[in-house]
């Protein structure tokens, strides 16, 4: 192996041993369920302002979903919880389209493992690959030890409805989302 190949693999290497940093800080801190964030309206605006390649490298701008009910949830292959909170969130996601939802998964992953998981594992709502970008948009929204998973809710008016650290249930969602696309 060249050089450039070994030092991809040691970037590589180091970049899952801090996943796995933060997966373990994650399940110690699983009893936090909500954080604040310090400046809501700033944070959204830079959702909006921000686009994310999905799998396929195709870049995907916040800003065609404003007006709906967005549902962001930060989360990596390698997080067991988020990868069982997902089917939930694609189940909403198809009962909640017409009500004006969108789900949004944003990984903190490289885009191989997101094109792999998406190919074993159905999701009816696109997969963003993070990134600094994201690294930024989860702290802004509060999320400063970059824990996973974490969802943020984000109104049509642009207000944070919520935001969650740890797991979400389905019919926790499930009631929240009711609510919000009741009134």
């Amino acid at each position: 192996m060249n050089r450039r190949g070994l030092r991809l693999v040691g970037l590589f290497a180091m970049i899952v041993a801090v996943l796995a940093g933060i997966y373990a800080v994650s399940q110690r801190l699983g009893s936090i369920e909500q954080l604040t964030v310090a400046n809501p309206a700033a944070a959204v605006g830079q959702l909006f302002a921000s686009r994310l390649d999905d799998a396929g490298g195709r870049p995907q701008p916040f800003s065609q979903w404003q007006g709906k009910t967005l549902v962001v949830n930060f989360w990596a292959t390698w997080c067991p919880p988020c990868r069982e909170e997902m089917p939930a969130f694609s189940r909403l996601q198809v009962r909640y389209a017409a009500k004006g939802v969108q789900f949004v998964g944003i990984a903190l992953d490289s885009a191989e493992s997101v094109e792999a998981f998406a190919e074993r594992q159905a999701i009816s709502y696109p997969l963003l690959i993070g990134g600094s970008q994201a690294v930024d948009l989860a702290q802004q929204f509060g999320n400063t030890t970059l824990s996973l998973p974490y969802t943020v809710v984000i109104s049509p008016a642009k207000e944070l409805s919520l935001v969650r650290l740890g797991p979400l249930s389905e019919a926790e969602l499930e009631r929240f989302l009711a609510r919000a696309t009741s009134r």
